[in-house]
């Protein structure tokens, strides 16, 4: 069932829904979320097996307090409550030493839990509501391009979910920024968000982790992601649509002659706002996988601020698929 009106009444069915083991899409600033009980091994399993997701791939969990993250977390370092003080809520995770109390399937065994407070009403309201915290990756099937409005939860998982809260658009559109701070330097784990700068302006440089993982860390880490069931390329500045192919084009900005040969072209943003393109960036891949395309192409934004993220995505998604498409994740 989609609620298009979220009013109380509803967010406390979907806090019911989650108290007693149920599986509820709710939105985030930054795309929408398939969340369970984190404390609840059994409602967590149904999120993998909902979004047929990886065991070896963590969760991020959400909170909506700092005493909710002192229970979730054994440990936390003066960078960590910098950065929560700093930027929460919002599209930042914080990946920390976990507590005991955090259910293996969460964590994918490991030794860290993935930790964030998202910046959106009803996903805060929807945890206070359920008084626990709420374990949740996008909510669509894994590998494959996150939903950034309730329709898009819908047309991919359907009736699999037990609720789908409707709250608009995602506003920033692409993931959070995952940082750990287990260890004895902050790493960054996933571009997202906050950007990098942002965070070195608070706790100076920090180390940049590699792009994959074999056993990720964090969600995201995967070298495949984020892919639309058309194929998906990269493109060089100038570069002409294969001859023969139906093609689509993902660009920042249109240039004179670019949109030469291609049948669609999606413009993120036609000022070079890079939070702009952020938030188009799932719209326009999901309305050029629609056409019945042979091939969508893509131009990298510039490598700064929230266009990392972007790159991130984007470069994750051209990645082939080594066996035909099973779903993919965030």
């Amino acid at each position: 069932m989609i609620e298009r009106v979220a009013t109380r009444t509803m967010i406390e069915r979907a806090a019911r829904q989650i108290c007693h083991g149920g599986v509820v899409a709710f939105p985030t600033e930054t795309v929408y979320g398939l969340g369970a009980d984190a404390l609840n091994g059994a409602a967590v399993e149904r999120i993998f097996e909902i979004k047929g997701r990886p065991r070896h791939d963590p969760l991020i969990v959400h909170v909506a307090t700092m005493g909710q993250l002192e229970v979730l977390a054994s440990r936390v370092p003066p960078a960590a409550r910098e950065l929560a003080a700093r930027f929460w809520p919002g599209p930042l995770t914080l990946v920390l030493t976990r507590a005991p109390i955090v259910p293996d399937v969460v964590t994918a065994g490991l030794s860290t839990v993935a930790l964030r407070m998202p910046d959106h009403r009803l996903a805060l309201a929807l945890i206070r509501a359920a008084d626990r915290p709420i374990a949740a990756p996008s909510a669509n099937p894994f590998g494959m391009v996150s939903p950034v409005t309730a329709d898009h939860v819908r047309r991919q998982l359907g009736d699999r979910v037990d609720m789908i809260l409707d709250g608009g658009p995602c506003r920033v559109g692409i993931e959070s920024t995952i940082i750990a701070l287990d260890g004895e330097s902050p790493v960054l784990l996933r571009q997202g968000g906050i950007s990098m700068e942002r965070i070195e302006a608070v706790l100076g440089p920090i180390e940049l982790a590699g792009g994959s993982d074999e056993r990720p860390r964090a969600p995201g880490r995967l070298p495949r992601h984020y892919a639309p069931q058309t194929r998906l390329a990269l493109r060089e500045p100038g570069q002409p649509p294969p001859p023969g192919l139906r093609v689509g084009l993902i660009a920042l900005r249109r240039q004179p002659g670019q949109d030469d040969g291609f049948v669609e072209v999606e413009e993120l943003s036609a000022a070079g706002d890079l939070d702009r393109a952020a938030a188009r960036l799932y719209h326009a891949i999901r309305r050029l996988d629609q056409l019945g395309l042979d091939l969508i192409m893509a131009e990298l934004v510039p490598e700064t601020g929230i266009g990392r993220g972007i790159n991130d995505r984007l470069r994750r998604a051209a990645v082939p698929a080594q066996n035909p498409p099973s779903g993919a994740d965030p």
